[in-house]
């Protein structure tokens, strides 16, 4: 960690016999507002909005411009003293008002609307698990049953459109 700042968020630390703490202090909890339960008013936005209120924040796009250039994927919160801007880690989630959903940084980029995981559990009963694979039609056999082969080819098909199935 450097003498300055924290290591993840880049929040201000106090140092011994500094003057006007304060300042320090209040910069870190302004920070600390927009990236504890961060929400934004949208994700990928490119130019500052006209007329920002304190307190809301947005995800900067990938081609930043005005008050917002060099700030590309960051946090950007609109504060009394102007903009602040958080580079966001590694995981970091936050709520888009905007899409309704929550968005995630990953891999260098947003992801907005993407949940992630290995199963789904209702009650602590697995419902839907990792993929199985594919599972050929009905064919063949001595007597064809059109009804029941049109049934279970629907079956397959909407089990492959959810993606449970591999296609």
């Amino acid at each position: 960690m450097s003498d300055d700042t924290t290591n993840r968020l880049k929040l201000p630390l106090l140092s011994a016999g500094q003057a006007q703490k304060e300042l320090t202090h209040n910069e870190a909890l302004t920070l600390i507002d927009m990236t504890v339960q961060p929400v934004v008013m949208a994700v990928e936005v490119n130019t500052p909005p006209p007329a920002p209120v304190a307190g809301q924040c947005w995800i900067v796009g990938a081609a930043p411009a005005g008050a917002w250039s060099g700030q590309a994927n960051a946090l950007a919160g609109w504060t009394a003293g102007g903009w602040r801007f958080v580079a966001p880690p590694e995981g970091c989630a936050v709520w888009s008002v905007a899409d309704g959903a929550a968005a995630r940084f990953l891999d260098g980029g947003w992801s907005t609307g993407v949940i992630r995981g290995a199963r789904v559990e209702i009650d602590g009963t697995k419902v839907i698990g990792a993929r199985l694979a594919a599972i050929a039609g009905p064919a063949g056999g001595a007597t064809v049953d059109a009804e029941a082969r049109t049934a279970i080819g629907a079956i397959l098909a909407a089990l492959r459109e959810h993606g449970l199935i591999a296609a």
